[in-house]
Order: C-alpha cells, then structure tokens, then sequence
C-alpha cells in the first residue's frame, strides 16, 4: 500500500470518527488559565499533557491509567501522573529521589502486586536501575543496577511462559530473573528494525524506544526510528509482530504508522508509542511531539487514535492531531494538571511541581516554606552552578513573578532556563541588577531598590520582556533590555531538555520568595 493510500484511508476513518458538531481548536482554560485538553463537549484536543513530557511510560492498572515521563537532570524526578479517562491527568508523586543521572526513556510495569520501574541513565557510567514498589505512591525502593551499560530505552515485557523480559534499544533483549531485580545471561539481538527511504528527511537511525503489547494472541513491538529531534519530519513510529515473545518478527505492511510528513503540520518528530485500549474498550496511542516551531516547549504527549485492521494489524488514525478528536467513553475525568502559582502556604511540592536542575545529594536542605515564604539558601555563583528551581511549562505564552527578598551577599531572580550553558533572565543583589542572557552574566547596573524586588517575566511566543517593582508589584516599570529566546532548545544545544520558568539563588546566605504567580496569556 502506498503512502498516499494511507493517507486517505487516515483521513477518511478520521472524518467517520469526528464530531458533526466539532468545536473549534481552542482549548478551553483551567489552573493558572493554562489549557486544558478536554473539551467538555466529548472531544479533546492534543496535547493531553503540555509541556516537556517525553518518553511516555504508560501502564493500564484495572480501571486506572499511571503515566512517567523521562525527568534528565531535574529531581525529584519520574512523577506518576494519574488518569480514569486517558485525556485528564492529575500528578501524583515522584518515584526517584536520589541523583543517579540524567533520566532517560523509562519503562513502568507491575508484575503481580508489585510495580516496577526499568530507569536507563546517562552519567560517567551509563547503565540501566531499577526499582520497586508495592503501591504506585511508593515507597519506592533504592535504586539497584542491572550492569547494563550500552543500551538505553529498556521496555518490561512477558512472554507466553511467564519468562521475563528488558526490551532495549537496536533491536536487543535480556532476560531478567523471576523477581525483576536482576539480570540472566547475555544482551541477545533479536530484531533488525524496519528502515525507511533514504530520501527522508531524519536526524538519524537510531532505533529506541520499543514497546511490546500482547493483543489477539500476537505480540506486538512498537519501535521509534528517525531520531527524537532534528527535521521535523525524522521521528516516527514503526511495528512489527510475532506470535512468540522470542520471534521471529515481521514489520508491519504499513510501516511507518504514523510521521510528520510536512513541517506545516501541527506536530513535529512524533514518536515513542504505547498502544493502549480505553475504558470504553477503544484503542489508543500515546507518544509525544513537539509543537510546531516551540522547539523550546520540548517534546509534549500526544493522544492518538487507533483501529485494529481485519489483518489484525493496528493503525493510527489521528492524522497530524491539529483537530479535536472524541474522547474515549467511560471513565471519570478528573481535573487536569495543576496549579503552577505558589502561595509557598505548604510544604514545597518537590517532583510534583517543583525540581531542582542536576541536584547534589543533599540539595533539598537548601529549601524550607515557612508562613508563605520559601527560604532558598544560595548556591553557586549563578544560575549556571546554583540548582535553579524549575517549573514546566506548556503555554506558548505566558508569565511569572515573584517577590524577592535577599540577605547581602546574596544574588536572587528569575530564571528561563535550559541547562548550565543556556538560560535568560534577571536578578539582583543588594547593588546590581544582573542581566542574565544566552547563558552568561551581561549587563550590572547599580539599582536603587535594595534587598526587596519583584520581579516578573514574560515569555510571548519567545520573545520576553522583563518588568521589576519596588512597591510589592503595586508599579511596574519595564526592564530596558528584551530578549528573543526561540534558540533555546535541543536543536542549538543539545540534551534533549526544554525551556522551563524558574528561580535560583547564589552567592552567600539565603533568599526569601513571596507571592509566585503563573498566569498562561493569549497568544
């Protein structure tokens, strides 16, 4: 079947599945007037969660759906997000507390009435942990490695005599004892991944991320091919099946099952699926993407639907996701996301809302709430050494501020911040403004304000303006040095992150913050 055949055949099962009365693609508002997926009108329109959330790790449990995401550097890190309906998703707590690297790919199973997470990480040794727990909240246990040093993007699968299995990246496996904590015997190959033309547009090979579901008595693997970044058009999805956990494995006849064809599309660099079925007994998709030209927003989840063929062979038919499509059926939607406002009136929400970039063990001393203010003890000498404070974002526009106070010695602000190498943003000391732009220390005017500043940024489809008040935020006068930020991302810098609102703290002593308030704006 040719490409163009697919495509019509997408688009025609797409018209059949649309609402007669479909709404426009505007989402409706919820915390901190962020947007919201559902549209309260049984449809829903992508992405179901904004903002960097890549890698998604996707467990169905009785009526529940549990999803993770690749953390990196920040910490706590691997979130447990919650859902009834797959298109509401309200976080839970973080799974990883202790720093063992930057968090790749993950895979979360549960295994009788345990659950477990496979945790691939990049650090001076790569190599693949694991933990446990017995309730999704944890405790989760301390992480134990696996020894496996070359592989990333581990997948837990079963096969048809209970044996079990770590899926990694090229097409490789090993087995894992009956208990999941360790490893048996050699990384074997077991597949050779479907390629496509050589005329298209990727950023690279690398076969990663498989997936394994077992459906109608097949087992099928779902892999992403074409790299996670570069062209808009490089990731994708592909498939294959065998009726054997141990192979042999056949590619799917419409390989790939879905790619960004067209850099006009909604979406860009789709890919890294798990297919899963519905309260309502649908079948559906979840990888992520980035939005068109918000490189910065990192890669968001994605909601895709899909049908199973008379050939017994799945098929995405969401097409590029620019539309609303209909919502499973069933299911109790609960509300979605979270408030990334704080009154700092309780305990910090670390890993949940809040995370420390590439943390040192003993980072979470530097944090104390106490009567609506968060005590920070500064670190560093900048944002680039001083484990800022960050948040996700997935507005395309949208702004911050906070009241500051510092003690002296202390430099304190707010942040856009990428990694170590690549932030923007503004703050103070007792004497200077400091500039922080391109991920250098810049402009250092003298500032009349002393110890206490509000400061507020605001990031309009990349291009930032910075406010700062002397009164508690009563008056506002606009910072005369703006900054265009649409650079700051994986395709400039490398590491796969995204740019993510935040505050630091450095030099000496502590800094005090009031009143953070997030607010998405209309583009």
């Amino acid at each position: 079947m040719t490409i163009d055949r697919r495509s019509a055949l997408k688009a025609a099962a797409l018209a059949a599945l649309a609402p007669k009365t479909a709404q426009a693609a505007s989402a409706p508002r919820g915390f901190d007037r962020q947007a919201v997926p559902d549209l309260g009108n049984g449809t829903f329109l992508n992405p179901v969660l904004s903002g960097d959330r890549p890698d998604p790790a996707v467990l169905k449990d009785g009526a529940d759906y549990y999803m993770t995401f690749s953390s990196f550097d920040a910490y706590p890190g691997l979130t447990i997000w919650h859902s009834r309906d797959l298109v509401n998703w309200q976080p839970r707590k973080p799974a990883l507390f202790k720093n063992i690297g930057s968090v790749w790919a993950v895979s979360l199973a549960k295994h009788g009435h345990r659950y477990f997470l496979y945790i691939p990480v990049k650090a001076a040794q790569n190599d693949i942990f694991v933990i446990h727990a017995d309730h999704i909240d944890g405790p989760w246990s301390e992480p134990v490695s696996l020894g496996l040093h070359a592989h990333i993007d581990p997948c837990h699968a079963v096969g048809e005599d209970g044996s079990r299995w770590l899926f990694l990246s090229g097409g490789d496996r090993v087995r894992l004892a009956d208990d999941g904590l360790s490893v048996v015997g050699a990384v074997e190959h077991v597949y050779d991944p479907w390629r496509y033309p050589d005329t298209w547009d990727v950023e690279g090979f690398s076969p990663e991320g498989p997936k394994i579901l077992f459906h109608d008595g097949w087992f099928h693997m779902f892999t992403a091919v074409g790299g996670t970044a570069g062209p808009p058009t490089g990731h994708m999805v592909i498939a294959a099946r065998s009726r054997s956990i141990h192979g042999p494995w056949q590619h799917h006849p419409d390989n790939p099952l879905v790619r960004t064809t067209s850099d006009s599309e909604a979406w860009w660099c789709r890919g890294h699926a798990t297919i899963i079925d519905g309260p309502d007994g649908s079948w559906w998709a979840l990888y992520h993407g980035y939005r068109a030209h918000f490189w910065t927003l990192g890669r968001q989840c994605l909601l895709d639907r899909v049908v199973w063929g008379k050939d017994g062979w799945p098929r995405m038919i969401g097409g590029d996701l620019s539309r609303p499509l209909p919502k499973p059926r069933g299911g109790m939607a609960l509300p979605h996301g979270m408030a990334l406002s704080d009154d700092f009136a309780s305990p910090l929400a670390l890993g949940s809302k809040w995370t420390f970039f590439r943390p040192a063990p003993d980072e979470e001393q530097r944090v104390r709430v106490e009567a609506g203010t968060l005590h920070l003890t500064a670190k560093g000498a900048a944002p680039s050494s001083g484990s800022p404070l960050l948040l996700t974002a997935g507005d395309t526009s949208y702004q911050f501020q906070c009241d500051i106070e510092i003690d002296a010695g202390a430099t304190a602000g707010l942040v856009l911040f990428y990694d170590d190498k690549l932030y923007a943003g503004l703050g103070f000391d007792a004497e200077r403004i400091v500039t922080h732009q391109y991920g250098i220390e810049r402009g250092r005017p003298a500032h009349a304000y002393g110890q206490r500043l509000s400061l507020r940024i605001t990031n309009r489809r990349h291009i930032v303006a910075i406010h700062i008040s002397g009164d508690g935020g009563q008056t506002w006068k606009r910072f005369d040095r703006g900054m265009e930020v649409s650079g700051y991302h994986h395709n400039v810098r490398g590491g796969f992150l995204a740019l993510k609102p935040g505050l630091y703290a450095a030099g000496q002593g502590e800094a005090r913050f009031r009143n953070f308030r997030y607010s998405a704006l209309d583009d």
